[in-house]
């Protein structure tokens, strides 16, 4: 079965990015899931059960996340869009976050 787990890390800390909200919809808008990070910054499945095959949109609230920390930072949001190809696959979707940058790869 197709699942869906994030990770996020907050490099300018060198620390897993705990409290971090996040929501997962399609990419019309319907919400299908959301959670929010644990103390190793991961929420372990976000979704549905089962992921179908499609386009898929993840929402981190960064700014929420470095308000809390008192820390400035550039981007209200991060919206990642990626594509399940084969929904019997587990898809992880971490980012690597900054106050002023983030990036994001393919997971495992």
């Amino acid at each position: 079965m197709g699942t869906l787990s994030t990770h996020i890390l907050d490099t300018s800390r060198g620390k897993p990015a705990e409290g971090v909200r996040i929501t997962l919809e399609t990419l019309d808008g319907k919400q299908l899931g959301e959670g929010v990070t644990n103390a190793d910054g991961r929420v372990g499945e976000i979704g549905p059960e089962q992921m179908d095959a499609g386009d898929y949109r993840l929402h981190f609230a960064a700014r929420e996340y470095y308000d809390g920390l008192g820390v400035e930072s550039f981007y209200p949001e991060i919206t990642v869009a990626f594509t399940i190809a084969d929904a019997s696959q587990h898809y992880h979707v971490p980012i690597l976050l900054n106050p002023y940058g983030f990036s994001t790869y393919r997971g495992s």
